[in-house]
């Protein structure tokens, strides 16, 4: 027995029970170039040179998870590695066709897996992750063979509720929700989700809206012992018909207004799949009053496939079997927008592709498809990362405005030299931990986002490895890097030592080969913007010094563990500094690279 699990980029779990079509296969030939198996958190993470479609799907006797890279190369004989956690046995990684690499991961003997849980997150085309469930003895299950999924809402999770163009958009992840839907007398819409339950992650739960004959809505667990949530319109316009849509990619769609009729309790209205067979007329390009969406439309349902553009440095949207209406153009940014450029090209009479640039600190998240006639890509804004209390120790007065140095003549794509930078670890991995519990990640994170404005202001490119606190290993921090063809790489961490020597601190700066010069200027630019102790320019073989292909440099600035450098990393003032430093060390390099 199979058992299909479809992964979709950006963060959607899709089990199904048959088997799936893919977006699309790769332009080109891509090659497999990094996998590990993470055994505390049941997670396979690999990184590809060149875009993927995965496709994966669940065989018993014996239970296996086999995952298939159509497109793929392994440049390397098969090799089989333990796994070593409970449950799963070994990974196996070799070239299942010519064109085709395989990763099975072999459990246990006499256990299974549920499918529905098993979650497929691409942070990118060519980078991805696999979260499995914790395996169960097939004791434990009605059945020899690995469970089916079933129509129950139980694993759902509620992520967040979007306004859309039409109406609202539930999103969800974790399996198919069932719905039911009711109104009430006290002018209310109430939209029940059975078994499901509220992501930690969730923002608000009460919005003021004013949209869509909607003033306010909230998301609540249901009342009494029946588990699930509840999201409530508040409705301004009672005399609006409803109609709630399961969409075939995860989540609710809930739309007023005459296009479909009233909805009672338990009905459902399933979305239409895409036709093939008409041209798509792509009828305009939106962004949300917010700023954290952009909304593209058609006349008719389609399919897109993405990557990030190796030539502009963009993210790029393909739309195929579609023509661009007349006079759609594209939204303009605005001061401290989330995009600097969104650009639109037929490029054949039978394809639109649509480039987006995202500013400093802006990481395009998971595109979601509303509803077949609505794509939404998602520009998320990090939120300010705290680095630790702050701390009554003297701190140097911040200096004012500086003046900045401008950059020679650029060479890169726009017109703008392209910096890449790299605030180390994040997630799971907290890296450093020193005084008062401070943790690197947190203090390098604030850091690296007041980099990357800064550059920004004064006219340089910035692309970050990470907007937000996750973790993601060293390749794909190199990967991006590479793709983007970066004038230069700034890796920014802070130092520990033994917590008996808070005598130790100071910045130390460090390069592989071509970046000697690099770390000299950052170096002292730190060193004489904040008075800290100079424990010198040092050589070092780091991972992203070593397999990055343009000048690197890796910055400690300070030590968590050092009683002269935790209270001030602690502080937010001092980090500002810190940030000011190093930028002016970047654009006095950039006028003489």
């Amino acid at each position: 027995m199979r058992n299909w699990v479809k992964p979709q980029i950006f963060s959607w779990l899709l089990p199904t029970a048959t088997a799936v079509l893919l977006l699309s296969a790769p332009a080109q030939a891509a090659r497999l170039e990094y996998w590990r198996f993470d055994t505390a958190q049941n997670r396979l993470h690999f990184t590809t040179a060149g875009g993927v479609q995965p496709k994966a799907q669940l065989i018993a006797n014996p239970t296996r998870l086999v995952i298939d890279l159509p497109g793929t190369t392994l440049d390397r004989q098969a090799v089989t590695q333990p796994v070593g956690s409970s449950g799963f046995e070994s990974i196996r990684v070799g070239q299942f066709e010519s064109d085709i690499t395989r990763l099975v991961i072999e459990l246990s003997p006499g256990y299974t897996l549920d499918p529905q849980q098993v979650q497929f997150r691409g942070l990118s085309p060519t980078e991805w992750t696999v979260d499995l469930p914790t395996p169960q003895r097939i004791g434990a299950a009605s059945s020899g063979s690995a469970a089916l999924p079933t129509q129950s809402s139980s694993g759902v999770q509620i992520e967040n509720v979007q306004v859309t163009p039409d109406g609202f958009f539930i999103r969800t992840r974790g399996g198919q929700p069932q719905v039911k839907m009711e109104r009430s007398s006290d002018r209310s819409l109430y939209v029940d989700i059975p078994g499901a339950t509220i992501s930690p992650n969730m923002g608000s739960r009460d919005q003021l809206l004013d949209r869509h004959g909607v003033a306010r809505m909230s998301v609540r667990p249901l009342d009494g012992s029946t588990p699930g949530v509840r999201v409530t319109f508040v409705l301004s316009d009672t005399n609006s018909d409803w109609q709630v849509t399961a969409s075939n990619l995860g989540g609710v769609v809930v739309l007023p207004g005459p296009q479909g009729s009233r909805v009672g309790s338990g009905s459902v209205a399933m979305a239409q799949n895409p036709s093939s067979d008409r041209q798509v007329t792509i009828e305009g390009i939106e962004l949300q009053q917010d700023g954290s969406q952009l909304l593209i439309k058609s006349n008719q349902p389609f399919t897109y496939t993405s990557e990030w553009d190796r030539a502009s440095g963009a993210y790029r949207i393909v739309i195929p079997s579609a023509q661009l209406g007349n006079g759609v153009q594209p939204p303009q940014s605005t001061n401290r927008g989330a995009f600097l450029w969104v650009k639109l090209q037929q490029e054949d009479p039978q394809t639109v592709a649509i480039l987006v640039q995202p500013a400093a600190g802006v990481r395009i998240g998971p595109l979601t498809q509303p509803s077949p006639q609505l794509l939404s890509v998602s520009l998320q804004r990090p939120g300010n990362v705290a680095a630790g209390p702050n701390s009554s120790t003297s701190i140097p007065t911040a200096p004012g405005p500086m003046s900045y140095p401008t950059p020679s003549p650029m060479r890169s794509r726009d017109g703008r030299r392209v910096v890449v930078i790299d605030p180390g670890h994040g997630g799971g991995d907290p890296g450093a931990v020193g005084i008062g519990g401070l943790q690197e990640k947190g203090v390098v994170m604030d850091i690296s986002q007041q980099v990357a404005r800064l550059l920004e202001q004064n006219g340089v490119q910035v692309v970050m490895t990470r907007q937000d606190d996750r973790e993601i290993d060293l390749a794909p921090r190199v990967q991006l890097a590479n793709r983007v063809n970066a004038d230069i790489f700034v890796s920014i961490h802070a130092n520990a030592i033994d917590m008996s020597r808070p005598d130790v601190n100071g910045i130390e700066t460090y390069y592989y080969a071509s970046g000697q010069r690099l770390a000299q200027t950052l170096h002292n630019s730190l060193v004489q913007g904040t008075g800290a102790r100079d424990r010198r320019v040092r050589q070092s073989r780091f991972y992203v010094l070593r397999h990055t292909s343009m000048p690197a440099v890796l910055l400690e600035v300070g030590f968590v563990t050092g009683a002269e450098d935790a209270p001030r990393l602690a502080n937010a003032a001092y980090r500002t500094q810190l940030a000011q430093a190093i930028a002016q060390g970047v654009l006095q390099y950039l006028q003489n690279p």
